[in-house]
């Protein structure tokens, strides 16, 4: 089973439950993940950049942190934790020309994929990375997010 949970600690965004857990089992299914507890905080820039500063020792704001809690890669249940910043969703929608719902899904979608070993530190790794998100987001009705641009 996947199980959602969803903590909102960012007023200024709807967040739907039900399209996130849609999402979510979207992602895990494709990847043939059947058992996970996905945790997931919403926030904005201030917290998410003192978390990033905690973890990564990066002073900066960032759109999402990821982290794979499972015990170990045996374990066929994963447990991940993803901090989303919504404030910067709200931000990067409007000069993207999507809604927020759309950009947050799409930041989402991206710790999720980190936490199943997807990279965009190069290139190349960045460009399956990113093709894969908008591949879900599109499968959704977001339609490309990440790729926006380039259609």
């Amino acid at each position: 089973m996947i199980v959602v949970q969803i903590a909102k600690n960012f007023k200024d965004i709807e967040v739907r439950l039900p399209d996130i857990e849609k999402l979510v089992k979207t992602v895990c299914n494709r990847f043939k993940i059947s058992e996970a507890t996905i945790s997931i905080v919403v926030t904005g820039d201030t917290e998410i950049r003192k978390l990033n500063k905690r973890f990564l020792n990066r002073n900066r704001s960032t759109d999402c942190l990821s982290f794979d809690l499972s015990d170990d890669d045996a374990d066929p249940e994963k447990s991940f934790e993803l901090v989303v910043n919504a404030e910067m969703a709200i931000r990067e929608a409007k000069i993207r020309g999507h809604s927020s719902q759309a950009e947050l899904a799409l930041y989402i979608t991206h710790g999720l994929l980190h936490n199943l070993g997807f990279n965009d530190s190069q290139q190349a790794q960045a460009k399956k990375m990113h093709d894969t998100e908008d591949e879900i987001l599109t499968q959704l009705g977001y339609g490309l997010v990440y790729n926006k641009n380039s259609e």
